[in-house]
């Protein structure tokens, strides 16, 4: 899933591709894509492009006023095309689900892998008009959004850090494997209870936030909308890389496995040597 460094690249690169250019089509192909029905998507056609934004995980077209958001969930993409191709595309069974074409032959599609439809396009006249966007938290790296802040937020929280973290209403853009980098850099065990963290321990997970959000946006930065996925995945420590070393103490990197998802971790530098319990392995094992 594009999380908030991935998003912020394709926001520049969108900003680079698109401002100042025309929307003269915009089709959707996949019955699931479209949440919103007034105004309609041909509303867009006409008008020019005349700023991104990103929300959290949202992207946001600026077009004159009338904005089309989109959330790439977790198997959902944005491809720039230099050309499209001629023609409307066939509805069908295939990954495509969005396309928008500007006046010079150029455009994107959004497309999504997989049988879970969940990537989601929004026309509004205005981005709070979006459920996802008008219930997010702050960004994590706002200028505003110091230790202080950070703290108070975590003020409270009876739950584990891992899920806190993922929380798109406590702190927008950090979603499995960045909650994952952070909480490594940290030293931090992901099932750690955030009500229990000390001051030090908060001020020790707030620069590991930082840090590691703001290191994945310099990586990601002028990187090709066609890349971003292989340069996500190149920079990560831990996510996605169990049964590998880890790069820090060189300890195998351990997993736990959910019913929809799975987190890595390294035991040697997170919890003390002790391997967290894996619910779906011990259910095997019973």
């Amino acid at each position: 899933m594009p999380e908030l460094p991935e998003v912020e690249a394709l926001t520049d690169f969108l900003t680079e591709h698109l401002v100042g250019h025309e929307i003269v089509r915009v089709l959707p192909v996949a019955v699931s894509v479209l949440k919103t029905y007034d105004p309609p998507p041909a509303a867009l056609e006409g008008r020019t492009v005349t700023g991104v934004t990103r929300h959290g995980k949202f992207l946001d077209l600026d077009a004159d006023g009338l904005h089309l958001v989109t959330h790439l969930a977790r198997a959902g993409w944005l491809h720039w095309r230099d050309r499209l191709p001629d023609g409307p595309p066939r509805p069908g069974k295939g990954p495509l689900a969005l396309r928008v074409a500007l006046e010079d032959g150029e455009g994107f599609d959004l497309t999504e892998a997989g049988t879970q439809k969940s990537l989601a396009a929004y026309v509004v006249r205005d981005p709070a008009d979006v459920p996802g966007i008008a219930r997010l938290g702050p960004d994590p790296l706002a200028d505003g959004f110091d230790e202080a802040r950070f703290a108070a937020l975590l003020d409270g929280e009876r739950r584990q850090i891992k899920g806190a973290l993922r929380d798109q209403s406590l702190v927008a853009g950090i979603g499995n494997a960045y909650s994952d980098e952070i909480l490594h850099a940290a030293k931090m065990s992901p099932f750690k209870l955030a009500s229990s963290l000390t001051a030090d321990d908060v001020s020790v997970l707030y620069k590991a936030l930082r840090d590691t959000l703001a290191e994945a946006v310099e990586r990601s930065r002028g990187v090709a909308a066609g890349r971003l996925k292989a340069e996500k995945k190149s920079g990560l420590r831990v996510h996605g890389r169990a049964g590998e070393k880890c790069p820090v103490c060189g300890d195998t990197i351990r997993e736990v496995s959910f019913h929809d998802s799975s987190l890595q971790y390294c035991a040697t530098c997170q919890t003390g040597g002790k391997p967290l319990a894996d619910r779906r392995m011990s259910k095997l094992l019973k």
